[in-house]
């Protein structure tokens, strides 16, 4: 409707007189606050100037604002006034100082670019949703970093974790938030939210969940992956699920809880979930924030890893829109769907009664302007055997797209039917828009395939195929006689594993391989787990790419400037081995001894064992791969290898990624080494090394305040967990 709207007002923008006033953000400022105010606040402003606008013509937010504001009556100001509403809004979300004076034929040539003028880049840049934004780009139109000064980067402030929590934090992987100024994450394993000054690193205030039993009970206690943040014309709110699966809203200036939402500031997410009747445990929690689209959260679901469960029901995943104002439950997604819903009768025998899990527990993305949030949804309940839930079992194993505001499913594309490989949806689908104009969605996902569909009706952008997948033989077992395949882009990592794949460093090294195999089944992508101890002799099935991808949570990030996709993924292998569930699960089948064979330590698939793709969207192609990391020392100085020349191996971990409108940034991950890589963005090179204190684990942000720019990540792995600004030297 809005499109529609936009459509109408077009020839209204372009009939302006070019003799009528100019913009005044003075002007535009009084009316603001008499029409817009009690709705909008700067950092809702800055929030979605930098969300939606950013290389987009002013002209299209000055019919915009036509189109949507006074709320009550849209279109009742005059067009001289919406021209120095315009203005305003412009100079409120850091845009374009010069607006003000400009006429509206002049404004019709503006492009909107984030921060004041300058030498230096802006003033003020926000980071105000995990992804970078709600279209999960990761992406910040900044250069004041660039390939000049990029080895310059030095320790603005380091954050320590050491007291958040009952005990000294390892591992944090929280990707903090920044707006007005002040940072928002999450810390410690009974994730606390801290506020942090951001050009300080100070500590402003913390806030300690009091769960009790819910804490003690949950699957995942650990500090999380962040917060949301949320405004409106009275107050500003940062959003955490914890650990128990509460929502908490919380004052962004106090950390105090607000009275307003919930029940004292609190909601449990538990009310309402569908249970299961065959387990006295609460197995649900979520570590991934909501996902809020103006004002309507959107809230996920996560259980424990299905290898072993102890039933083959489980509570079901079901995905909740809230009121972001009150927490009202405004809709339920019901991933595994009801008797007489849609998608019922692809879970046979009636097994989606019996069945759990199918939730949410990645990062959801939005696109407000379609009015559609899309969910990544994960398989049902049996990472490793299926036999409860015979059939295809959607809505699992695929994206789905409703309306943020009914929750009603628009389209779906189910990339993966009865997931028994642990293949579920790891990564918050990306929003791209493509040079030519084309807004597409891509799924990244374990099986290291990018799937690219038309992000309004799910419809792939280059031809799927239907391809026929080997079958089980296990008892009980069922497998889809075929899996959708992309004919673009091509893989971005290693799948299935034959001979061909092995080590081969040396001829002695190839011939351990071969050896160190033979107890194991082989085959393409999607050959199923198997038996231990199986007629043929098998110890089980081995897998690649393995549990946990290929692409994991930490997904990739998209240039919109150059309609280039940046994907770290690993090459690892997995056991996929059954053994009778017996006194651990009512299932027949769990998963079994899963030690991965290799050659003395060296690891049994050719490298690398870790890789950063760059993948043209434009053309569906891959432009450029190269491994994550230096090869490890252990390699280097292996016996084996003493006289071997060895490439570049990499790392089998899971890298986060940042790119700029500079520079492709990379850390290696949880286990990696303790360094941040700057990288030509075009063609992969390294342009420079920075020395972190401990390996990134958090996924590497970016933000402008008082016109210098910093990225902040949260590292781990010496010591208690920290979280780092690096900027430039003044």
């Amino acid at each position: 409707m809005i499109r529609v709207l936009l459509l109408m007002l077009i020839p209204l923008f372009m009939s302006v007189n070019a003799q009528a006033q100019t913009a005044s953000v003075e002007r535009g400022a009084t009316l603001f606050q008499s029409e817009c105010a009690r709705c909008h606040v700067r950092a809702d402003i800055e929030m979605r100037i930098s969300n939606d606008w950013i290389g987009k013509p002013a002209s299209e937010l000055y019919q915009a604002i036509m189109a949507t504001m006074p709320a009550e009556t849209p279109g009742s100001l005059s067009p001289d006034q919406y021209l120095d509403l315009t203005a305003h809004v412009m100079q409120m979300g850091g845009v374009n100082a010069s607006v003000a004076g400009l006429s509206a034929n002049e404004l019709a040539e503006l492009t909107i670019q984030q921060g004041a003028s300058g030498d230096n880049g802006p003033d003020y840049y926000a980071w105000t949703t995990m992804s970078g934004g709600l279209n999960a780009n990761r992406y910040a139109p900044l250069e004041q970093i660039n390939a000049s000064n990029v080895q310059d980067l030095q320790i603005a402030w380091r954050w320590k974790a050491d007291n958040f929590g009952p005990r000294p934090e390892g591992l944090n992987v929280t990707t903090p938030l920044m707006v007005n100024g002040v940072l928002y994450a999450t810390a410690g394993t009974t994730r606390n939210v801290v506020a942090i000054d951001a050009e300080s690193g100070q500590t402003l205030w913390m806030w300690r969940p009091m769960e009790g039993d819910r804490f003690e009970d949950s699957p995942r206690k650990n500090s999380g992956k962040g917060v949301a943040y949320w405004a409106d014309g009275d107050q500003e709110v940062i959003f955490v699920v914890t650990p128990g699966y509460y929502l908490a809203a919380l004052d962004a200036k106090t950390g105090n809880l607000l009275k307003s939402f919930g029940n004292d500031g609190m909601l449990d997410l538990m009310d309402g979930m569908r249970f299961s009747d065959t387990r006295d445990d609460r197995d649900i929690t979520l570590t991934f924030p909501a996902t809020v689209v103006n004002d309507v959260l959107v809230v996920g679901a996560a259980h424990q890893v299905s290898m072993r469960p102890p039933h083959a029901d489980n509570v079901k995943g079901d995905v909740r829109g809230f009121d972001a104002r009150t927490g009202k439950l405004l809709w339920t997604h019901r991933n595994i769907p009801m008797p007489g819903e849609d998608g019922y009768e692809t879970w046979l025998n009636d097994s989606a009664s019996r069945s759990g899990n199918g939730g949410v527990w990645a990062n959801i993305s939005a696109d407000p302007e379609l009015g559609l949030v899309y969910l990544p949804v994960e398989s049902g309940t049996g990472d490793r055997f299926g036999g409860g839930r015979p059939g295809t079992n959607l809505f699992t194993g695929s994206v789905v797209a409703v309306d943020y505001r009914t929750g009603e499913r628009k389209w779906f594309f189910q990339h993966l039917r009865h997931d028994i490989w642990d293949y579920d949806t790891p990564t918050v689908p990306i929003l791209a828009d493509l040079p030519d104009g084309r807004k597409v969605l891509v799924q990244l996902t374990k099986q290291a395939f990018a799937y690219v569909l038309d992000r309004e009706t799910g419809e792939p952008i280059w031809e799927m195929e239907e391809r026929p997948v080997p079958q089980t033989d296990v008892p009980g077992e069922w497998t889809s006689p075929t899996q959708p395949f992309p004919t673009r882009p091509p893989a971005y990592d290693r799948q299935g594993i034959s001979e061909k794949d092995l080590v081969n460093f040396t001829p002695e090294i190839y011939e351990q391989a071969k050896e160190a195999v033979k107890p194991y089944r082989m085959g393409p992508l999607y050959q199923p787990p198997s038996l231990a101890n199986a007629e043929d002799g098998t110890l089980g099935t081995l897998s690649l790419p393995g549990t946990l991808g290929g692409t994991n949570w930490e997904g990739g990030v998209y240039d919109p400037e150059t309609g280039m996709l940046y994907v770290a993924s690993r090459t690892e292998v997995a056991v996929l081995s059954l053994v009778p569930g017996e006194q651990f699960s009512t299932t027949d089948w769990i998963q079994g001894p899963a030690r991965t064979p290799n050659v003395d330590g060296i690891p049994i698939v050719q490298p690398p064992w870790g890789r950063i793709t760059a993948i043209d969207l434009n053309k569906g192609d891959i432009a450029w791969q190269m491994a994550n990391a230096d090869t490890p020392e252990r390699i280097k100085n292996h016996p084996l290898l003493r006289g071997v020349e060895l490439d570049r191996t990499g790392i089998p971990t899971r890298s986060g990624l940042l790119v700029t409108k500079s520079l492709l940034f990379a850390g290696e991950g949880q286990g990696g080494n303790p360094i941040f890589r700057a990288h030509d963005k075009a063609t992969g090179e390294i342009l420079a090394e920075i020395d972190l204190p401990a390996s990134q684990t958090g996924l590497p942000m970016t933000y402008v305040q008082n016109g210098k720019q910093y990225i902040v990540m949260a590292v781990s792995g010496s010591g208690p967990a920290e979280i780092i600004a690096l900027t430039l030297p003044n």
